[in-house]
């Protein structure tokens, strides 16, 4: 089997949601360009790190090149479209920006099937390995859009402990900075 290539090159909707109860929740990023709609799955820091990249890879355009216009989109706090059908979990994320066209390139390629061999560098325009490939190109507006909600989205679970930053879930938390005494 060959690794497919999904590219989305001019995206209607970029966004990240959950589905789920807190402490128990699945991340999913979505993308939809016309009727094609793709959704994948990540971790919670996955989703995390992304975002904080984004913001980063914003600020050294801005840094970079000060002539770019960077449009701000109305935020979009819709759910996420349905049916959500995990086409794939997500290993490795790239990222790049194409000065040509003003646009960011994300990579998310699913995870590999063989656990033993983690290559130091994943070639992303290499298909000859059996990982697909959900590419989606943005202007650094919608990076800046999608990374908004996805801090939103991140910080909306259990709310950590003040004491040992774990997470508190609903039926108390053992915390060990408290000898093992609920708080």
């Amino acid at each position: 089997m060959t690794a497919r290539l999904i590219l989305f090159d001019m995206p209607d909707r970029f966004v990240v949601g959950t589905v789920g109860q807190p402490g128990e929740r699945i991340f999913f990023v979505q993308t939809r360009q016309g009727s094609r709609l793709i959704s994948v799955s990540l971790e919670k820091s996955q989703v995390q790190a992304l975002s904080e990249r984004l913001i980063y890879m914003i600020r050294e355009i801005k840094q970079s090149d000060p002539t770019i216009i960077i449009k701000r989109f109305a935020k979009d706090d819709l759910p996420l479209d349905t049916p959500i059908e995990e086409e794939f979990r997500v290993g490795v994320i790239g990222l790049a920006f194409e000065s040509q066209s003003q646009r960011i390139q994300i990579d998310m390629q699913a995870v590999s099937d063989n656990q033993n061999e983690e290559p130091e560098f994943i070639d992303v325009d290499d298909l000859a390995n059996d990982q697909d490939i959900v590419r989606v190109l943005i202007t650094p507006g919608e990076a800046e859009g999608f990374s908004k909600r996805a801090m939103s989205v991140v910080n909306a679970g259990r709310q950590p402990c003040p004491f040992c930053g774990g997470p508190i879930d609903t039926r108390g938390h053992l915390c060990p900075r408290a000898n093992g005494y609920r708080r």
